[in-house]
């Protein structure tokens, strides 16, 4: 993370940060502790920034209770498993925020901070109609890396057997609930599911997400994996695309919709894991549940305005009840939601 919000942390929150970098020697002393300032945007977990003496650094506590509308509780242990994804996609070539030091007793970690100016997040470049299908197509490569890196891999498969936490944080809220939501779909919504929390084939980040991701001189460099969970692959490139489908609704849906072509393109063209035909069949569908569950799950997006949020709606509705829908690929799925969107 790297925003943050000109206010104090409270004073229990920095004894407690400051108490856990002197456990972790990050910090020498407290007189080295400057400043520890709150990260706007957090959902999941209590995220700081904190400067010391001689550089600046970046905390993460993960909260019991997630800040959403709906009752959403996840157990906090899931920062061990961001704490393993960060380390491991690191060793795979992936640009990260380097792991610092790891207090599993505290639940906290400390990490590498980076200059907002030099990355900025790319959701706010995407809302701010800055969109560059290059950088798309390198978030896809990255993706294909660590999909690439720990396909097949048993010990990593052993490592992130975290079903039960990604149940609880996405198919539950994102699915499930949509499929409440919608009961004539539950069907069709709920086959989605099980083929997902069945399919076990690399290491899954699962929250690829531009919010999540900055914009830095050298590429992405992609943060907050504590969904972590060695599975579909499928679902990293689905829950992306899903945002620049949306987004597509707000600002130059062209250029928006050209980044998601170089997005899925560049994934998909260096997927070694499975043959690229199957794999865009079986991410379609799971695109079209995620469209829904970003309107009508616990978790809907801030930025549509009710109409945008009906023609998602319609679209992915449509979508699902598809009778050949798990025929239709991803580029079927963009150019279907480009001719609704012309009419």
């Amino acid at each position: 993370m790297n925003q943050t919000m000109d206010l104090q942390a409270p004073s229990d929150a920095v004894d407690a940060i400051v108490a856990a970098l002197l456990e972790c020697r990050v910090a020498a002393s407290e007189a080295g502790v400057r400043r520890v300032a709150p990260i706007s945007g957090g959902v999941s977990c209590d995220v700081y920034r904190v400067d010391l003496t001689d550089r600046t650094v970046c905390v993460k506590r993960a909260l019991p209770r997630l800040r959403v509308a709906a009752v959403w509780e996840a157990p906090v242990e899931r920062a061990a498993f961001e704490v393993m994804w960060l380390r491991k996609a690191q060793a795979s070539g992936l640009s990260v925020p380097e792991v610092l030091a790891w207090l599993p007793e505290r639940n906290m970690f400390v990490m590498q901070w980076f200059d907002p100016p030099a990355h900025p997040v790319w959701k706010q470049q995407l809302l701010a109609g800055t969109i560059d299908t290059g950088f798309a197509a390198k978030v896809g490569t990255a993706l294909a890396a660590i999909h690439n890196a720990t396909a097949g891999d048993a010990a990593v498969a052993q490592d992130f057997a975290s079903d039960d936490l990604f149940r609880q944080l996405r198919i539950s809220p994102y699915l499930d609930a949509t499929a409440d939501a919608h009961p004539d779909l539950a069907g069709r919504i709920g086959a989605i599911a099980a083929r997902l929390a069945e399919t076990r084939i690399a290491l899954v980040h699962g929250d690829v997400s531009p919010k999540n991701i900055l914009h830095g001189p050298q590429g992405p460099v992609i943060l907050d994996a504590e969904c972590a969970w060695y599975g579909d692959p499928a679902f990293d490139a689905a829950f992306c695309l899903t945002h620049l489908l949306l987004k597509s609704l707000q600002r130059e849906s062209s250029a928006m919709l050209a980044a998601f072509d170089a997005l899925a393109g560049a994934w998909l063209g260096v997927a070694h894991w499975e043959d690229p035909i199957t794999l865009s069949r079986r991410t379609a569908p799971l695109l079209a549940a995620l469209l829904l569950a970003r309107v009508d799950g616990k978790s809907p997006v801030e930025y549509l305005d009710d109409p945008a949020r009906d023609f998602v709606r319609r679209f992915a509705r449509g979508a699902l009840a598809s009778p050949v829908g798990d025929d239709v690929g991803l580029a079927t799925l963009r150019r279907n939601w480009s001719q609704c969107m012309a009419a």
